[in-house]
This record gives structure tokens, C-alpha cells and sequence, in this order.
């Protein structure tokens, strides 16, 4: 599929682990009507970029929960295998503390219907901003030994709602709180009229 922007992002309900130590499944659709959706790929469980991503995503948890907003993080490894990684220490290389729901792509057909597998099997790290009427509004897809801006995510979460909100359009670098503008000539005319 290659670019999903603008497109119903592909669905799926598969096995997960749920607050960082229950068994249940996790059903895109779901959250269809009620939540944004950041749902990110990593390569695989007990890895080394991996855990920096997982766990700056919980640290901006509470973040991600105020813009209504659910993450979802995805491998091809098993349940049993994200369960193992929960129940690791953080000084020992685990994710033990993170809470949001890590789902199991075991037959890598959530990763293949993104287009974020690899020729070696395992996800690049991809990310997808689903809105709330489950339609893809931002993809990210980095190579695997590059690491992810959880800022950003955030970042691009608040520029869709004041999109939403105002219908004003976010310039380069715009963040919450900063000067947007109408999407016409006149609107940007004005805006770049007054950036030195």
C-alpha cells in the first residue's frame, strides 16, 4: 500500500498484552468513535532501540490519555515473549512499567497490510496516527537502527486538533499555542509577512 495518509487504516484484532501483564486482544475498530489512535511498530522484543521507544512512549503517557488519545505498540513476537519482556527489569534492558497494550503480529499480517515489513521479517519502525473516525492522518516509517520522537507524535496529535477545531492549517515547527493561519493565499501571505 506504501502511503496510507488519507486512507481508513487497515484493521485487525489480534492477541496483546494489556496493562503491562494481562492476556486479552486488541480490536482496532474498537476505538473507532471514541479515540486517536498512535499505533507504532518496533522491530522485536529483547532488542536494543526498542526498549528506549516503549519507554519514552510511557513516560508521555498521561500526555498521549489528555489529547484522547490510546497507543498501541506492535511486533511480530508472541504474547508469551512481550509477557517475558514485561516482567524484565528496566536496568536489565526490560520494559517493565509500561502499561499501554503491546500487540502480538505473530503472522506479521498487521505489519504487512501497514507496509512496514522488512526483507529480514521484522518491522521497520513505523508509526501511524489514526483519527478518530479511523482514518490514517500522519505515517512515519524510520529504518531500524533509528530511534522515533515521541515529542513529535505529540506534537502532530495537537496540529490535527487545532486543525479540527479552528481550520487553520500548522506551519513548519508550529507547537500548541503558536500563531496557525487560514489555507489561502492571504492567510500565509500574512503569516510570513511577519517571520523574519
Amino acid at each position: 500500500m506504501g502511503v496510507l495518509v488519507g486512507r481508513p487504516a487497515p484493521l485487525f484484532k489480534a492477541d496483546a498484552v494489556l496493562n503491562g501483564k494481562d492476556f486479552g486482544e486488541v480490536e482496532l475498530v474498537s476505538y473507532r468513535n471514541k479515540k486517536n489512535v498512535i499505533l507504532f511498530f518496533y522491530p522485536l522484543d529483547f532488542t536494543f532501540v526498542c526498549p528506549t521507544e516503549l519507554h519514552a512512549f510511557q513516560e508521555k503517557l498521561s500526555e498521549f490519555h489528555s489529547r484522547n488519545t490510546e497507543v498501541l505498540g506492535c511486533s511480530i513476537d508472541s504474547k508469551f515473549s512481550h509477557h517475558a519482556w514485561l516482567n524484565t527489569p528496566k536496568a536489565k534492558g526490560g520494559i517493565q512499567g509500561i502499561t499501554y497494550p503491546l500487540v502480538s503480529d505473530i503472522y506479521r499480517v498487521i505489519a504487512r497490510d501497514y507496509d512496514v515489513l522488512s526483507e529480514g521479517g521484522v518491522a521497520f519502525r513505523g508509526l501511524f496516527l489514526i483519527d478518530i473516525h479511523g482514518v490514517v492522518r500522519h505515517q512515519l516509517v524510520n529504518d531500524l537502527p533509528l530511534g522515533r520522537s515521541v515529542e513529535e507524535a505529540l506534537r502532530l496529535i495537537d496540529a490535527l486538533d487545532h486543525f479540527e477545531k479552528h481550520g487553520e492549517v500548522c506551519p513548519a515547527n508550529w507547537t500548541k499555542g503558536q500563531e496557525a493561519f487560514t489555507p489561502d493565499s492571504q492567510g500565509v501571505s500574512s503569516y510570513l509577512s511577519h517571520k523574519k
